[in-house]
């Protein structure tokens, strides 16, 4: 196997051995390689006034392939047929790109990882009934770029950065196909509290499969609690108004093998995120989507969740209530501070920005992880100044979001704006704050540090690069796909930096 797609890969270059670091087996990195050529040639092979029904395979596709979604090789191979059986068949040898030069290698690899995490974010919106065919399209294009032997430079570079530009349509997308269903997100003190009796963990990142058992649990004694990703579905009415949605149990998604450990209830998965699964907890795991573990049961399109039910009346859950607390000892996290909570108050904040009440704000967020090194972000927002104002994102917030920091002109000094496509809400805050102060994004007093462990996140960083946004703290380390001619690129043109330590990012972030 040969994989380098995600934050933790082994040595910092790649894992080229009998298993991925995630746990993905050689064989299934080899199925999900097999999986991503196909899908290039299916996109080869498409012609253009096709494109439009061919698109959910495309999605489905990739989405499988991102990081701690899909453990089982049969399901891959069944997913292979498929896409062969539509027009994939002959599938693009991957090795071709890993023994390409590194500098069109670096370029393929940002774009290839770029709609990895695009198609989860499209696949989302595409169930609640949104498509975008701008969107769709480029898809095709990308896979089309991927897999030409002759592109150069010149010719990746550009597609780069129309990764990021089409990332931007497909967050602003899914924030209305969830807006439009869920309503607007509003600020929410969520519990770390399970109360005693039956209940059901809901981990991942999508809101349909939440709604769905919330729906079938209704009246039936069984609470269910966020994990996760899933914290900022408490902010959205259509979801808070079940009174058996109760809080949000454990932390970020690294720690499941730990918090998970003799659960006495149920866990759904619905995206991303699964880790191999222990012993401990295998009788109680259930997926459904595009996740899959061997042996685990998977819940299919029907979305009937009986067996993930039953199994939490089954286990009882705990026999009193139970406190838990954060990595920092808080027991209430809050969320639901999406752009439309934040712009409604832009007046205010303009305000205390003009009178000095506000003099910076923070965006530190991004995806978590198990290596060393990602307690910097934990130590940052604890160095932040008291007149300063952190906005946070995506499962990166678990290291900090337990904190009591006060208030700043009235406003929660930690605002989660929501799970990593809801990078959309903070780019929209910036640019309204721009515009109220009539000058760039660059020129606020806005800081971003930036937290990457799959793939979701270089889609995101691409979004950001396509805005021209300058001055980014990257951690806990460098992409290994980047080469250096390209990170020297993007150093020159975007001044991005690695981080370092919190003291001293923050003293040459604050001048």
């Amino acid at each position: 196997m040969f994989c380098f797609q995600c934050e933790q890969t082994a040595g910092g270059k790649g894992c080229a051995f009998n298993a991925g670091v995630c746990g993905k087996k050689n064989t299934t990195a080899n199925l999900q390689d097999n999986l991503t050529g196909s899908l290039i040639t299916l996109a080869k092979n498409t012609p253009k006034d096709k494109e439009e029904e061919t698109a959910e395979l495309i999605l489905k596709g990739l989405f499988t392939t991102i990081t701690n979604v899909n453990f089982d090789d049969e399901t891959l191979k069944t997913l292979i047929d498929e896409v062969k059986n539509a027009g994939g068949n002959e599938p693009f040898d991957m090795k071709k790109i890993w023994n390409e030069n590194e500098d069109i290698r670096s370029l393929k690899s940002l774009i290839l990882f770029g709609i990895k995490g695009m198609a989860a974010y499209a696949y989302h919106a595409a169930v609640l009934g949104y498509r975008e065919p701008v969107v769709d399209r480029f898809f095709f294009e990308a896979l089309r770029g991927i897999g030409d032997m002759n592109a150069d430079l010149r010719k990746l570079l550009p597609m780069v950065m129309k990764t990021g530009e089409i990332n931007l349509k497909c967050m602003e997308l899914l924030d209305r196909a969830n807006t439009e269903t869920y309503g607007n997100p509003i600020p929410t003190a969520v519990t770390m509290k399970v109360e005693k009796g039956p209940f059901i963990v809901v981990t991942g990142h999508d809101l349909y499969d939440l709604k769905k058992l919330l729906e079938q649990t209704e009246g039936k004694g069984v609470n269910v609690y966020t994990h996760g990703e899933m914290l900022p579905a408490h902010g959205y009415p259509e979801l808070k108004k079940y009174p058996h949605l109760k809080g949000n149990f454990g932390t970020a998604w690294q720690n499941q093998q730990k918090e998970f450990a003799d659960i006495p209830g149920a866990v759904l998965f619905t995206t991303n995120c699964l880790m191999p699964v222990k012993d401990s907890y295998a009788d109680r795991v259930f997926t459904t989507e595009v996740v899959e573990y061997p042996e685990m049961v998977h819940i299919g399109e029907d979305k009937d969740f009986t067996p993930v039910i039953e199994k939490a009346i089954e286990l009882g859950g705990y026999k009193e209530d139970m406190l838990f607390t954060g990595i920092n000892g808080g027991s209430t996290l809050m969320t639901g501070f999406a752009h439309g909570t934040v712009l409604e108050k832009a007046p205010e904040v303009v305000e205390a920005v003009k009178s000095g009440e506000i003099k910076h704000f923070f965006l530190v967020g991004g995806c978590d992880g198990a290596k060393p090194g990602r307690n910097y972000y934990t130590e940052f927002v604890k160095m932040t100044p008291k007149d300063s104002v952190v906005l946070t994102l995506a499962c990166g917030k678990y290291r900090f979001n337990d904190l009591d920091l006060g208030t700043v002109a009235g406003l929660p000094r930690i605002m989660d704006m929501g799970q990593c496509n809801d990078a959309y809400s903070a780019i929209k805050v910036a640019v309204a704050l721009a515009e109220a102060f009539g000058c760039s994004v660059n020129e606020l007093p806005l800081s971003m540090v930036i937290s990457w462990y799959e793939q979701k996140a270089v889609a995101v960083l691409l979004t950001l690069l396509h805005l021209g946004i300058k001055n980014i703290y990257l951690g806990p380390t460098l992409p290994a796909f980047i080469s250096p001619k390209v990170l020297e690129l993007l150093v020159d043109q975007y001044n991005i930096s690695p981080i370092s330590t919190p003291a001293e990012d923050l003293k040459k972030m604050l001048g």
